[in-house]
């Protein structure tokens, strides 16, 4: 993994010590250095940034005013001389706070940190993004299936219940749970298929759906309960 990164710190000094840090660094890739959070600011408008080195203390705008200025910030590293930030700096969600002057080993180690967060991004990104295609009213519709929540028969037809819409599709439910992954749908009735991370609930009955009470068959509870203890 290659991480985009810039450094943001009013001391020439401090830049040059992190910046040599980055450089030994296989996993990093410094695009810019910047003197103040302005110029930082304006810098991120231009730069796909995976991760910030921010300085907390500069002058007009600090390391704090820059991140809520940001919509949607990169990950962020603080590096301070003072350790009396670092109780705030957490309420900026910010992957990890490293005191000047840097160590070696601390700084690779907070760069684990962030390689972890992003790699769990990138995975749960293309998790989402699981899909299959069904033929609905003549055309072939691409379904993303974390939006399916479930899977109604209704005779020769199936209907997928998604967070956007309902789509009728000609299939039987047995040739359709063929189609899904079987971590993650299962089939809890004759009529029902069910997105095993959409349940919110459920008894030896029913399990509750965003809302809808969905009938579950009494040999289905024990295999319910267990996809999902391992869900």
């Amino acid at each position: 993994m290659r991480i985009n990164c810039i450094i943001v710190d009013d001391s020439s000094i401090q830049r040059m010590a992190v910046a040599k840090l980055i450089i030994n660094n296989p996993h990093l890739n410094l695009v810019a250095e910047y003197s103040n959070a302005i110029e930082a600011k304006n810098g991120l408008k231009t730069h796909d940034i995976d991760l910030i080195f921010l300085d907390v203390e500069m002058p007009i705008l600090n390391g704090f005013d820059l991140l809520e200025s940001l919509q949607d910030p990169p990950k962020v590293i603080l590096v301070t001389g003072k350790t009396e930030y670092a109780f705030k700096a957490f309420n900026y969600d910010v992957i990890d706070y490293l005191h000047k002057p840097l160590d070696k080993d601390r700084f690779d180690q907070a760069i684990n940190r962030v390689i972890e967060s992003l790699e769990k991004e990138q995975y749960k990104s293309a998790e989402e993004e699981e899909h299959i295609f069904v033929k609905s009213n003549l055309k072939k519709r691409k379904v993303i299936l974390n939006d399916i929540k479930w899977i109604e028969a209704l005779g020769d037809y199936v209907k997928l219940v998604t967070k956007e819409t309902n789509i009728v599709v000609l299939s039987t439910m047995k040739s359709f749970e063929k189609e899904l992954p079987e971590d993650k749908f299962l089939r809890i009735h004759k009529s029902y298929i069910i997105n095993l991370d959409k349940v919110e609930r459920f008894n030896s009955k029913t399990v509750e759906v965003d809302g809808k009470m969905i009938p579950l068959s009494r040999n289905k509870k024990a295999i319910l309960s267990e996809a999902l203890s391992g869900n």
